[in-house]
């Protein structure tokens, strides 16, 4: 006797049970229509309508209303909701949009202009706070005699006199005839792009300006932009294309001819930083050698970094992730590098973001203090900050004939708060080249 199949659920099941035995045997020899009811999903089943009920009540309203929501947004911002507010149909949308976006996309979506006028008053665009005592004490250690600052049209027109002098000899030389100028229609391009980029706000930048980094000649093609013409919003869009364009060598000469004079002579003009220069510093980081060799190098190498400058630049370094080789390539340098009070502000900052670094480092860095057991000066608060900083992170990374010179160092220079926690550090950690050594107690 065949088979009988099963209907599916348990009612088929228990209906098919309650039949006689002949019944069900005269129903499996006979053929019976299949009605088929597609299931779309849970909602016939749980709903409260019928099967065409996909979508209770509740939900619809909530989908309705949202529609209505999104379509008065976009009458508004189009301007066809007429006498509404004028002022929300005008929003715009800083940097370029997601359809225009290079291939060097980053995390740091742009706000709105309402966004960034709040974050104008918060840790952007606020004015610094400094201590005048600390930048009296600053100033003490700054160079007397800066040397001059030189800017990207300076460099570029004295290497433009002396190629175009040398390569016209050559050529005159060989073929008798002087060298080719810039193409006038390169100019006018060029001069038009320049016009842009001096009012530019928002939305895409002319195509030859993002050509400008493949270029073999883009020093000379940018000088003819006038970079410091530039809003502050191209800045920002320069620093994108050419920190992912550029090579590391080139990039780093894009941050100190171009973006690193802009930053510091917004930061004097209006004691703070524009919010999309501040956004360029932080996207500069994309190439973290150059950023050091064209930023913080030369600011502290200068001689003259401001508290205000060094706390501005230096929350770049708080905020932004940098891997330990640049980083430890940088306290290195800034440690063997004379003096200025900004230098323990930068050392600070990298030294608390805790990582592991090499002795060699580890050991410039004492050095780097040890050097003022001779200098009769008094030292900043700053430098004693970071001495602390410094024997809390890498106490255990000392020797003890550190450690000994360290403590010495502290007689020469004390601070009635910062030094017995120095000292407390140093004297109850172990270290480096004694193995299970105790800690020696205090006396």
């Amino acid at each position: 006797m065949p088979k009988v199949k099963r209907s599916r659920g348990s009612g088929g099941a228990a209906k098919a049970a309650s039949v006689p035995l002949a019944e069900q045997i005269l129903q499996g020899d006979s053929v019976k229509p299949v009605t088929r009811v597609k299931r779309r999903g849970k909602a016939g089943e749980h709903g409260g309508g019928g099967e065409d009920e996909y979508v209770d009540e509740r939900l619809s309203r909530r989908i309705l209303e949202q529609a209505r929501i999104q379509q008065e947004e976009l009458e508004a911002e189009h301007g066809a909701a007429g006498g509404g507010e004028p002022e929300k149909a005008k929003t715009t949308v800083l940097g370029p949009s997601s359809k225009d976006r290079d291939s060097d996309t980053d995390d740091d979506e742009w706000p709105t202009l309402e966004q960034a006028a709040a974050m104008g008053k918060g840790e952007y665009c606020d004015e610094v706070t400094v201590n005048p005592e600390d930048e009296k004490a600053i100033e003490m250690f700054m160079n007397k005699n800066p040397p001059l600052r030189r800017t990207l049209a300076d460099i570029i027109m004295e290497k433009i006199t002396e190629k175009q002098t040398e390569v016209e000899t050559v050529m005159s030389e060989i073929s008798g005839r002087p060298m080719p100028q810039l193409n006038p229609r390169v100019l006018e391009v060029y001069k038009g792009v320049r016009e842009v980029l001096s009012k530019y706000r928002s939305g895409k930048l002319p195509k030859a300006f993002k050509i400008i980094p493949a270029l073999s000649n883009w020093e000379q093609i940018l000088y003819i932009t006038e970079p410091e013409t530039w809003t502050a919003a191209a800045m920002y869009q320069a620093t994108r294309i050419f920190s992912s364009n550029l090579k590391e060598r080139m990039a780093q000469r894009f941050y100190n001819l171009v973006l690193l004079p802009r930053v510091r002579d917004d930061i004097a003009e209006y004691k703070r930083l524009n919010f999309h220069l501040y956004m360029a510093l932080k996207k500069a980081l994309f190439k973290p050698g150059a950023w050091f060799k064209g930023i913080l190098l030369p600011i502290c190498e200068s001689g003259t970094c401001t508290l205000r400058e060094a706390i501005i630049v230096g929350s770049i370094l708080t905020k932004c992730s940098i891997p330990v080789l640049h980083s430890g390539a940088a306290m290195l340098k800034i440690a063997e590098m004379e003096y200025s009070g900004a230098n323990s502000i930068f050392l600070r900052l990298l030294i608390d973001k805790k990582y592991a670094l090499p002795f060699r480092v580890v050991d410039a860095l004492v050095f780097h203090f040890l050097a003022f057991r001779t200098d009769r000066r008094t030292l900043p608060v700053l430098w004693h900050q970071c001495l602390l900083t410094f024997a809390q992170r890498y106490k255990e990374d000392l020797s003890s004939e550190q450690k000994e010179a360290l403590l010495e160092l502290l007689k020469f220079h004390s601070h009635p708060q910062i030094s017995p926690e120095i000292r407390r550090e140093l004297v109850n950690s172990k270290c480096r080249d004694v193995e299970g050594m105790q800690p020696v107690a205090m006396e």
